[in-house]
């Protein structure tokens, strides 16, 4: 696939930004976030819900993925 495929797809009135890598896709994951959640402070979302992880001991995730970047 050309890059001609990298582009917005449409989610629950949400823009995805998407690309092809390696015979699959791969998405923004700051995007997904907004989609589902409904919140516009995505990085404030994230750190909560890494706190929240981490609480329940499950550490890896702050430890691999510190910021969301795009």
């Amino acid at each position: 696939m050309d890059s001609s495929q990298d582009k917005l797809i449409l989610f629950q009135d949400k823009n995805i930004r998407r690309t092809w890598n390696n015979e699959e896709w791969w998405f923004s994951v700051q995007d997904v976030i907004e989609a589902i959640t409904g919140t516009n402070r995505v990085r404030k979302y994230w750190n909560d819900l890494k706190k929240k992880v981490n609480e329940e001991g499950f550490n890896e995730l702050s430890d691999f993925i510190r910021q969301l970047k795009i």
